[in-house]
């Protein structure tokens, strides 16, 4: 048993974090997304105060995820 508790620790640890591991790109909150065109901007990748506009039709992005999450948006 000692082997499945430390695999299952392991797996547990890994999964509730939303650091998951060392990188060297600078830590995002979340992404800009446009759902009708499914387009994507990382936070990170856009400067400005302002929410950016889609790259395909123009409309404003809808920001997602908090930094106190576990998933990811990105």
């Amino acid at each position: 048993m000692g082997l499945l508790s430390t695999a299952k620790e392991v797996l547990e640890a890994s999964t509730q974090s939303p650091n998951r591991g060392e990188s060297s790109e600078e830590v995002s909150d979340g992404s800009y997304w446009c759902y009708d065109c499914s387009e994507r901007i990382r936070d990170v990748d856009h400067d400005g105060e302002e929410t950016p506009a889609c790259p395909s039709c123009g409309d404003d992005m809808e920001f997602e995820r908090s930094a106190s999450t576990t998933g990811c948006a990105c």
